[in-house]
């Protein structure tokens, strides 16, 4: 059965393109353009993942992402023309996955498509279990418990774990982390790694501003506190 894509953005030309390039490549492909009509959408049909502007009438994408992200945990990617890092990290701290900046090859979004949609587990090997400190994650249902608590993830903020989880003790840099959650180690874009540990580390530590379990090693990176 295919993915399903929504796309939304209040260019239309912009939303054809991409339906057209996505169908190609297989996928079944929803649109919207406006913020408020995709949520409507989303809650509906359940896509596998969403591709999203940030300035549209009606509801914006930080807006959408507000709402959808008090329910699901559907990977998404912005579509922005936004090119101040700021813009991006408000995306990015509201549980964005990725983000491409506009104007792009329809090439680039079907690179980022493929890889968020790995990541979210979608060809993921099956049965396979960590455990560390007090956390288990399991990579075949995606669910996560801290001390018996569940934790709801996104799926940038549970391949971090992930990552982190397969050598506690091991310091992780930026860029290693960066290639583990985008496929990419792109200089320039590894601050955003900062933003995705930000926000895991509200979800897994009791008390994110004296974090116990996901320790920064200044000047390199992170690592997941040995037992």
């Amino acid at each position: 059965m295919p993915q399903t894509i929504l796309i939304v953005d209040d260019e239309k030309r912009m939303v054809s393109l991409l339906k057209s390039y996505l169908e190609q490549e297989g996928y079944c492909v929803l649109t919207a353009y406006n913020g408020r009509e995709a949520l409507e959408t989303a809650g509906r049909e359940n896509p596998d993942l969403v591709a999203l502007d940030i300035m549209m009438p009606e509801m914006n994408g930080y807006e959408f992402m507000r709402a959808y992200r008090a329910e699901r945990d559907t990977p998404i990617i912005m579509l922005t023309a936004k090119v101040e890092d700021e813009d991006k990290i408000i995306g990015l701290e509201l549980g964005a996955d990725d983000y491409v900046t506009k104007p792009f090859k329809p090439r680039e979004l079907m690179a980022r498509v493929r890889n968020v949609l790995r990541r979210a587990g979608k060809n993921e090997a099956k049965g396979q279990t960590l455990k560390a400190l007090d956390i288990t994650l399991n990579r075949e249902t995606r669910e996560v418990t801290i001390a018996d608590r569940a934790a709801d993830l996104t799926p940038s903020e549970f391949d971090l774990l992930a990552a982190l989880m397969t050598s506690p003790g091991k310091v992780f840099s930026r860029l290693d982390l960066l290639d583990v959650i985008q496929g990419v180690r792109y200089e320039g874009y590894e601050r955003t790694i900062d933003t995705h540990v930000k926000n895991l580390r509200a979800k897994v530590e009791e008390d994110p501003r004296k974090p116990t379990r996901i320790e920064t090693v200044y000047g390199v990176g992170y690592r997941l506190r040995k037992q």
